[in-house]
């Protein structure tokens, strides 16, 4: 009977607690849950553009757009939330982001057609 509750109590045991998870998330104060959200983006998005270690292996720029993008809505929709102390250095990580993709690209984008332009205006080095 044992070998017959086993794979019961094992699945009980890797079953998540959510209400336990809800109550966690629920104590995050917002900004913590986006400059988290942030940094994966950048994160992410500098794999994709190449920035990591063995990086051509990596390299995917159309990801890299999107993940650029995804970010620049972000962080310029946040901004005001966040303030300033915390989308400063966004806004920074964002942008060398941007020139970074402009570099990689073969054909560059005309300016303010980059990733994330439509949110932040142009981006000159």
């Amino acid at each position: 009977m044992s070998d017959a509750k086993a794979p019961e109590q094992a699945a009980e045991q890797a079953a998540p607690d959510f209400d336990s998870m809800t109550r966690d998330i629920a104590d995050v104060p917002a900004v913590e849950v986006i400059t988290t959200v942030a940094v994966h983006l950048m994160s992410s998005a500098a794999v994709n553009l190449g920035l990591a270690e063995e990086g051509e292996q990596h390299k995917d720029l159309d990801e890299a757009r999107k993940l650029i993008t995804a970010l620049a809505g972000l962080v310029t929709a946040s901004a005001t939330e966040i303030s300033n102390f915390h989308a400063g250095p966004l806004r920074d990580g964002l942008k060398s982001l941007q020139l970074a993709f402009r570099e990689a690209s073969v054909v560059p984008d005309e300016p303010g057609q980059g990733p994330g332009e439509k949110y932040t205006g142009p981006v000159f080095g």
